[in-house]
C-alpha cells in the first residue's frame, strides 16, 4: 500500500488535503512540527477528530538557528516563513526516507499567503527542501507541475485540486461534501506574526547571542523592559502571569517582590549590579499597589540569596521609554 506523509497543521486546509490523500486508500500519517512559538494543541485536537495518526516532532534547536539569520528574510514581523517552510520540508523528507513513506504532502494553497505561498516561492521552497519530487500540494496540485507520486500512479491527478487565493468558500464546501463539520477558525497560530512579541523577540536577539527555549518562553509574559545592554526586566501583570515568571526563573536570575504590599514579580534574568537592582526595586513599587510616594520594601532574590531595599513608588509612566 502507498504511504504519505502530511504536514499538519490541524487547520482547515491541512485536514482537507489529509482526507483527499486518505479518500484515495493511502495509508496517511500526519506530522506536526512544534517551536517555543507554535505547538501542537491545535494538530493534535484535529488529528483525533480525523482518527489518524500524528506525531509530534521538536525542531526548536534547528528552528533557532534560522530564526536569528534567515537566508530568505522575515515577514512583516520576525516571522522566517520560507525557511521555516523549508526546515519542516527538510525534517519530514528524512521521517519519509527513514520510515519508507512514499511522498510528503501539505495543505498548501497556491495564492493564499501572497508572500510565501505564490508559485514562485512555493516552487522555491519545495527546491530548497531537497525533496521537491515527492512534495504533493493536493489543494492546489492541478495548477503545480506534477509530482513523482502523480506519475507513478500513486495517487490520482485528477481527483486533486486547483484551489487558489485566499478566499476558504471551495474548502468550506469541501468540508461540508466529506462530511467534516468540526474544524478550528482561521487564526495566527504562530506567535512570530504578533507584533509585540515580535518587538520583544528582535531586542532579544540584538542583546542575548546563545538564546534558549527558556528565553523565548520569558518573552510570552509579562511587561518587558530595557534597562541597558545587559540588563531587562520582566514584570507579570497579574497572577498567573507571576506564576509562570517564578516558574520559569533560574538560580542565577534575580527575582524581586515587594514586601509590605501587593505587587508583581520582577525578574532581572542573570541578575544585575546594584544601581540597577535599585532601579528595578522601584519600578516593581512602583507597579505594585501602593500609592506614589509610598516607602516599599522590595526583596531581591538571587541564588537562593535574599537582599531587602528600601525605596518609593513613583509615577508609572517615567518608565515608559523603558519598555520594549
Amino acid at each position: 500500500m502507498t504511504k504519505a506523509l502530511g504536514l499538519f497543521s490541524g487547520g482547515l486546509d491541512s485536514i482537507l488535503a489529509t482526507a483527499i490523500i486518505r479518500e484515495q486508500g493511502i495509508s496517511v500519517v500526519v506530522v506536526n512540527f512544534k517551536t517555543p512559538v507554535f505547538g501542537p494543541e491545535k494538530a493534535i485536537k484535529s488529528a483525533q477528530l480525523l482518527n489518524i495518526p500524528l506525531k509530534i516532532v521538536d525542531i526548536t534547536s534547528p528552528f533557532l538557528e534560522i530564526l536569528r539569520n534567515p537566508e530568505h528574510g522575515y515577514g512583516s514581523f520576525m516571522n522566517p516563513c520560507i525557511d521555516c517552510h523549508i526546515l519542516m520540508l527538510q525534517e519530514a523528507g528524512k521521517i519519509m526516507e527513514g520510515e519508507g513513506f512514499d511522498f510528503i504532502f501539505t495543505g498548501e494553497v497556491l495564492g493564499q499567503r501572497p508572500m510565501s505561498q505564490n508559485k514562485g516561492t512555493l516552487k522555491l521552497i519545495a527546491r530548497k527542501s531537497g525533496y521537491h519530487a515527492h512534495l504533493l500540494r493536493p489543494l492546489s496540485a492541478k495548477l503545480l507541475p506534477e509530482t513523482i507520486p502523480e506519475k507513478m500512479g500513486q495517487v490520482d491527478r485528477d481527483s486533486l485540486l486547483d484551489i487558489s487565493g485566499r478566499s476558504r468558500k471551495r474548502q468550506m464546501a469541501l468540508a461540508q461534501r466529506l462530511g467534516i463539520s468540526e474544524y478550528p477558525t482561521p487564526s495566527g497560530g504562530c506567535l512570530l506574526t504578533d507584533p509585540g512579541f515580535s518587538r520583544r523577540l528582535k531586542d532579544l536577539l540584538q542583546y542575548l547571542v546563545n538564546v534558549d527555549n527558556q528565553d523565548i518562553e520569558l518573552l510570552k509574559w509579562g511587561r518587558h523592559l530595557r534597562l541597558d545592554k545587559d540588563t531587562k526586566l520582566i514584570i507579570g501583570r497579574n497572577k498567573k502571569e507571576n506564576d509562570a515568571i517564578h516558574g520559569l526563573s533560574k538560580p542565577q536570575d534575580q527575582v524581586l517582590k515587594t514586601l509590605n504590599v501587593p505587587g508583581p514579580a520582577v525578574l532581572i534574568p542573570c541578575g544585575t549590579h546594584l544601581q540597577n537592582q535599585k532601579l528595578a526595586a522601584t519600578i516593581c513599587a512602583s507597579y505594585s499597589d501602593a500609592l506614589e510616594g509610598t516607602p516599599v520594601r522590595v526583596m531581591v532574590t538571587q541564588n537562593h540569596i535574599s537582599t531587602i531595599i528600601s525605596t518609593k513608588a513613583v509615577d508609572k509612566r517615567s518608565f515608559k521609554n523603558l519598555l520594549i
